[in-house]
Order: C-alpha cells, then structure tokens, then sequence
C-alpha cells in the first residue's frame, strides 16, 4: 500500500526453549538491547496510553473494507454504530448512536431514532444523511463486510432524526450485525472531500480507503491521524466527543510481534498494556506487584482450513482423509500445554457461549484424538502410509502462542499417523491475501466475530470460505444456516445449529483447534481495562488510568 511504509519487518519467531531462557536473568540485558534502551516512555506521559500489540495482519482501517483481527479495536475507538453490545450483555443489543430503535409499522425492518447532539471530531453535528451515507457506502463498496449485510433490502431516511433499516426477510437478525464495527457511521462531507462514494457504483467509483488508512471521520472517543505499518499506530482524543472527555490525550499502538519483548516493554514501564503473552510470561507477570492481568473468554477462535482442491493436493480432495488430519490432532495438549488450560474448543464454526454451541456438544460431534481412527480413515482414503500437504500460516501471534508454534505442534501431532505437514510461513499480509482470494492448500488462521451473531459465523463457512477451501457447498446445506438464524424457537434453533455443526465435522475442510482466553497484562497506572468478547477486544473509552 503506497500510502504506508511497509518495512516488511517479519515477526521474530521465539520457540518456547528461547522464550524460557529470555525470562531468565539474562533476559532483561537483551530486552533492553531489543527496545533499543529507550526510556520508560508509557512512564514519562501520563495522557498518553501504550499498548503492546502484534498488528501484522493490519492491511486498512477503512470500515467498508477491512476483515482481519486486530484492527477492529482502532475501529471501535475511532467510530460508532448505531447500536452496541456491551461485555455483560452479548445478547441484546443497547443503544448508541441511536436513542432508541424498534420495529418498522409495517415490519419489514427496524426503524432507528438518532441520539441528538452527537457531534465529529470537525465539530459538525451528526446527521440522518451522514448515517445513511455510511452505511449506503459500507453496503456499496461490495467487500467482505458487505456480506452481512446481504439481507438489507434499503436504508431509508424517514425524517431528520430517524432511519429505517428495511430486510429482504424480516426474521433474519440485523441488530446484532449493525453493532460490528465495521457499520459505522462518519461525517458525509468529510468522505466526499476523499473521494468517497455511496451510489450502488461504489465499488468502482470509490476511492476514500488511501485516505481512510490514516484518518478517521467518525464519532468515537479517539481519531486516527497516524498508522506506519509494522511500526506504529496513533489517535489523538475526538475533542468533542458526546460521552466526555476522553481519558487520554494520545493512544499509541507500538507494533511488537515477539511476546518476550512485549513482556519486558510492559515491565520496564515502557508499555501500558501488552497483548500477546504466552502463558510462561503471564505466570512469571502475576507475582509483579506493578502489573495485573486481565482475563476474559473470547469468542475468537484459531482454525486449520483445507483444501478440497485436487489440483492443489490430491490427497487433501479426499474427505477421508481431511478427516484423518482432525482425528490425529491432540487438543488436549494444545488446550493445556501450550496455552496452560486457558481456551475452550467449540465442534466447528459457533464459538462456545453462542446459541447451538457448548464443550459438551463438541464431546458430542467434535473432532478428538483418535490415533486408531486416523490411521482407518487413511486406509479407507488409500492413504495407508499418510501423505504430505504444506500447511501455511502468517508469522504473527495469536492470543497466548504464535503460528509458528502452534504449527510445529500440529506437524509434530500428524506425524505420529504418517501425515507429513510441510511448514510454509508467510508474512502475514501475503498469507492472508493468498488465504483469502483461494490460493492456499491450507490455511492456519484465526476468526474473530464482525458481531456476535451465530448466522454470521456459520453463513461465512457455506458462502464464502467454502469458496477459498474449493468446497462446492450443496443448496440445503446454505438453507439450513439461513433457517436455523431466522428460527424463533430457541430449542428447534438449537437442533438446526447441531446439524449444521455435524455437517461442519463430517465435511471437514474447517478444523476448529481452540477458542482462546484473552489474558493481556496490564500495569496498575491504569485502573480500568474493560474487555469485550464482542469481537474489538478492549473497550477503549472505559480504559482509565489510576
């Protein structure tokens, strides 16, 4: 991207011999030497909140476009929707930059009344015409985020103050989608001055996502006004922002792949917050008295993709013996070895927590290790002796380990029944772009929410991964997702989501491997920290410092 800097700095890969041996005492001297000694930075400026984070996968921060994990949480502290989830609740949506909604007289949609008085960071008062531009524009645009809004018949403005959001099947839900962060409302003008574009031509006439990669015309606390890729990301406090002043003057995101050294930055003092610490570090960060660790389950998850495509691995074509590759996997020590017990594992794409999925289910139907079933399933596939395949990854870390060693763990599983797992990693834009437009013989990647609905997951695995792992999804396979998210009786919601989920396993191109527990170490300058499994991580308003 011409508008940032790509260094194209790759992750550091720690393996975890390295990552004991830097939480010993030689490990302060080489932490200092990899900060560069600078000085305790987070420290020295009380009005600006560090963070320690990871963002490889950060490829834009424009709402209509972006689709990865990290970046959503810029998102949630520059913009609004016009409602939210908040981390008690992920069930029923509140209000936000709407007052109040309900449904429309006819009940065709939802109609919308706007919150007054809500002003942008230029000062100008929000409008029923910027809201229905933004979100005409997040329709138009016409990339991944458009897809959840597949069941939006129109936007349509009913009078100064409120909006109507008309659905091609009303039963279908809306509210919880529109709360994502990618359904965010910004300041019409500001756009159009960028070369916005909201007509249903707007994915070849729009050209505001250069000028959306450094800027933010939204509502929320914080603005965006600098992102460096594979470096660093600021916001400055939105000055008229509707909820009060924000608690902090400036935000900066410092991008830290290695764990180890976002560890020492955190107990040096030259970080606030770090965000990807493997368990070893956050067990040694508990007996420090100047940092806490905040805990809270996700309903993110880390899956292995696999192809159905001959032409890519003739091996993997067979359903039989992407199955051999679920059964041979050890989750159990993936679950308590590696992340030292803190995940759960859902049976396939509805996050544990969610309507339809529970541990008890996934005992039920999931995948578990079975060497003796493996080997079977290679017979019956006329694998006996196994088969070879490149399992491909981006070198980046995922919430208490990194790809690379999840990756060795899984190679080191498959072996044992004579499956070969060639490792192929990959900066982790390149991964996602090969990922993403169906070039990968298998993927090791992660899902987060767009919104805590269970038909957004599940319509995602028969609509449009399917397309990147070539699975030709039958008819009634799509029908039954869109019938169990549109059922309004919560026992036969629940039947239609496991079969869905029976459907997933036996199918197996998508190999759920665990549902992580955030634990993000933070230091005791700062008093509040809330989290949200809602799919932004941190809720950034309410962090305040002590």
């Amino acid at each position: 991207m011409a508008h940032a800097r790509d260094r194209k700095t790759p992750a550091t890969l720690v393996d975890r011999r390295d990552v004991l041996r830097l939480l010993g005492l030689g490990g302060a001297g080489l932490g200092a030497a990899a900060l560069g000694g600078q000085p305790a930075y987070a420290q020295s400026h009380k009005g600006t909140l560090v963070l320690a984070i990871d963002f490889a996968d950060t490829f834009t921060f424009d709402p209509a476009v972006e689709s990865n994990y990290m970046p959503p949480l810029i998102m949630a502290a520059c913009y609004e929707c016009l409602v939210t989830m908040t981390p008690d609740d992920y069930t029923n949506v509140k209000p936000m930059l709407a007052e109040s909604f309900a449904r429309t007289p006819d009940g065709k949609g939802w109609r919308f009344t706007l919150r007054q008085g809500v002003k942008f960071p230029t000062g100008n008062v929000m409008t029923v015409d910027d809201v229905k531009y933004s979100l005409d524009r997040e329709l138009y645009v016409g990339q991944q985020p458009s897809q959840y809004l597949s069941n939006v018949a129109s936007f349509n403005k009913v009078d100064d103050k409120t909006l109507d959001v008309i659905l091609k099947d009303p039963n279908e839900p809306i509210l919880t989608i529109l709360a994502a962060p990618n359904f965010v409302v910004s300041e019409k003008a500001v756009l159009e001055q960028h070369g916005a574009d909201a007509s249903p031509d707007a994915k070849t006439k729009d050209k505001a996502r250069t000028w959306l990669d450094q800027n933010s015309p939204g509502t929320g606390p914080y603005k965006l006004v600098r992102w460096e890729q594979n470096a660093v990301i600021q916001l400055v406090a939105n000055p008229h922002y509707w909820r009060g002043k924000p608690p902090f003057e400036r935000v900066v995101f410092r991008h830290l792949p290695d764990s180890s050294v976002q560890m020492l930055s955190l107990q040096r003092g030259d970080v606030d917050a770090a965000f990807n610490l493997i368990p070893e570090q956050v067990a040694v960060l508990k007996d420090n008295k100047d940092i806490w660790i905040n805990r809270l389950f996700s309903t993110d998850f880390v899956y292995m993709a696999l192809t159905s495509e001959a032409a890519f691995n003739k091996a993997l074509s067979v359903k039989a013996a992407r199955q051999a590759i679920g059964y041979a996997i050890d989750y159990d020590g993936i679950k308590n070895s590696l992340l030292a017990g803190n995940a759960v594992r859902a049976a396939s794409f509805l996050p544990i927590g969610t309507v339809g999925s529970t541990e008890e289910l996934t005992r039920e139907i999931g995948f578990r290790e079975d060497l003796e079933k493996s080997k079977k399933l290679l017979a019956e596939a006329g694998m006996p002796d196994g088969f070879e395949f490149d399992l491909q990854y981006g070198t980046s870390s995922i919430t208490g380990t990194t790809f690379q060693v999840l990756a060795q763990k899984l190679q080191s599983d498959l072996a044992r029944v004579g499956i070969k797992a060639k490792l192929a990693p990959l900066d982790t834009v390149t991964f996602r772009t090969q990922y993403t437009t169906f070039k990968a013989t298998s993927a090791l990647t992660f899902w987060n929410p767009p919104a805590i609905e269970s038909e957004l997951w599940a319509a995602a695995t028969v609509e449009r991964v399917a397309k990147r792992v070539h699975w030709d999804v039958p008819g009634d396979v799509v029908k039954l997702v869109h019938r169990a998210a549109a059922e309004q009786d919560k026992q036969k919601q629940i039947e239609l989501w496991k079969q869905y989920q029976q459907i997933m396993v036996d199918q197996a191109n998508l190999i759920v491997l665990f549902q992580p527990i955030y634990q993000i170490g933070v230091r005791r300058s700062i008093k509040t920290f809330p989290l949200t499994a809602a799919g932004w991580q941190v809720e950034m308003f309410g962090v305040h410092p002590a």
